[in-house]
């Protein structure tokens, strides 16, 4: 059982030292720095609070939960189209589709499958987890 974790512990330093995985922390750390979407992601944060807090009300007001929607879904528009929210949602579905591979090669292998064909089937990703219920994430 020791070589087997050890094994597992390997992937996670190969799969770290992939280019893919490399790409993903560049547009991760891009993302981190750049002030205009952080202070999006910010306001995002403090409108869905205030949805949270309007909702939660004995009295809340439809009229206010419609605006402060609204506002949140222009903030989300905001994060959504900045340059590096967008270089790092496409880093993190290309590295995704390599964890997803290794994952099914190990999942059907464990359910008996011939390691040497079992293999993960990609799906086409629009990038909206909203409309699927294929990948998991």
């Amino acid at each position: 059982m020791a070589d087997i974790i050890e094994m597992a512990r390997e992937i996670g330093r190969q799969l770290q030292k992939d280019e893919l995985y490399l790409k993903l922390e560049l547009a991760r750390q891009q993302s981190e720095e750049d002030e205009e979407l952080q202070n999006a992601i910010g306001e995002f944060n403090l409108k869905r609070m205030a949805i949270n807090n309007e909702a939660s009300k004995a009295d809340r007001s439809d009229e206010k939960m419609q605006q402060l929607n609204a506002e949140m879904r222009h903030a989300y528009a905001i994060i959504m189209s900045n340059e590096n929210m967008i270089a790092y949602n496409e880093a993190k579905a290309e590295f995704d589709v390599v964890v997803n591979r290794v994952l099914a090669i190990i999942n059907q292998s464990a359910q008996g499958a011939d390691p040497e064909t079992a293999d993960y089937t990609q799906s086409s990703c629009s990038g909206s987890c909203e409309t699927c219920g294929g990948c998991g994430a």
